[in-house]
């Protein structure tokens, strides 16, 4: 299994999904189908949850509560959907596990995503400039990409390739994760060549399934010219960024390749994929975990924990003025050091 094969998925449900309180009145919800609802979930969980020893004890938590009559006042799958929400990250702690509602009929989800699947997924992915927010330079040369999610690679790989030609020759890069909730593992690794200068190993994901292992390198050739390994990078986090974002982020930290500052993230680390419950309900269940190869642990529970702690809405203020102040250290000539003051005072007056 693949989270480059799983992605489009999920996304595709996200976009049908809508929130608790789309429906004015609700999804109404009979027993019947309520305890169908409970029954498929529980075997979903034991058939594909990455951990089995906790997939046993939420479907023990599940059966237990349904026996017990726990869910007889739950009249709309829109509340049905938030308890069993909550039941499942009880037992686990995990906060990809998540039970959605969608207002639309949800479609069989096959293996892998229909031809007209992927055309859906490419126009939402476009028309978010595949989570391209804004590239440009900040004062003192110090490049800026804020990236909202990681969009499939297929999808990105064009448009990502061109940010990065465009602060590939700054002086500092800034990337800012900080609305970034994740998305495709493949386009982490093809966004990280850029900013090493040879063959790195960023991470591993191991899946329940056969115990497959699979390994995710940055790529011998890109499109375009390198940032390189050498330059400083600094990764904006809050506790929004989530699961792909974490990924970036701690790879990077654990390589030492860059700083991040900002907020402790979400803690997401189990990858996985979209079952379908019910025709307005579906849930999505981690099948795999992260390894990363240096630390040989995830960020699963803990979050990433940035190198330099500071409110989200201070971070961009704050790693400019780390870049500054790194860049001062080796300027080029006396009238780049007297610019570079010039920009750090202008920076330390915005607080």
């Amino acid at each position: 299994m693949n989270m480059f094969v799983v992605r489009p998925l999920c996304a595709l449900i996200m976009v049908l999904s809508t929130a608790a309180n789309a429906a004015p009145d609700g999804i109404r919800v009979d027993a019947a189908t309520r305890a169908g609802v409970v029954r498929e979930l529980a075997q979903a969980m034991d058939e594909q949850y990455v951990f089995p020893d906790k997939a046993k004890l939420v479907v023990e938590r599940l059966e237990a509560k349904e026996k017990s009559g726990a869910y007889t006042d739950i009249a709309t799958l829109e509340e049905l959907a938030r308890v069993l929400s909550a039941d499942l990250r009880e037992s686990t702690r995990d906060g990809h596990l998540r039970v959605r509602v969608s207002v639309q009929p949800l479609p069989d989800i096959p293996p892998e995503p229909t031809p007209e699947m992927e055309k859906m997924m490419f126009e939402h992915d476009r028309a978010s400039n595949f989570g391209v927010r804004k590239i440009e330079t900040l004062p003192g040369n110090i490049g800026y990409i804020d990236l909202r999610t990681f969009a499939s690679v297929d999808f990105a790989r064009d448009i990502i390739g061109a940010a990065m030609q465009v602060v590939a020759d700054t002086d500092a890069l800034i990337v800012d994760l900080r609305s970034n909730g994740g998305g495709d593992a493949q386009t982490v690794a093809f966004m990280s060549s850029y900013l090493f200068d040879k063959r790195t190993h960023l991470n591993d994901l191991v899946w329940r399934e056969g115990g497959l292992r699979e390994s995710f390198w940055t790529q011998d050739e890109v499109p375009g010219k390198r940032f390189g390994g050498q330059k400083k990078i600094y990764v904006l986090t809050s506790k929004k960024s989530f699961s792909a974002a974490e990924e970036f982020g701690y790879n990077l930290q654990q390589l030492k390749r860059a700083t991040l500052v900002g907020e402790t993230t979400g803690g997401g680390a189990h990858p996985g994929g979209v079952r379908r419950l019910h025709p307005h309900l579906s849930v999505f269940i981690p099948s795999g975990r992260a390894v990363n190869p240096i630390s040989k642990s995830n960020w699963e529970g803990t979050g990433v924990i940035p190198d330099v702690p500071v409110a989200a809405d201070e971070a961009l203020r704050t790693a400019q003025r780390l870049a500054l102040k790194a860049l001062l250290e080796k300027p080029r000539d006396a009238m780049h050091a007297d610019l570079l003051r010039k920009r750090l005072a202008e920076v330390d007056k915005q607080g």
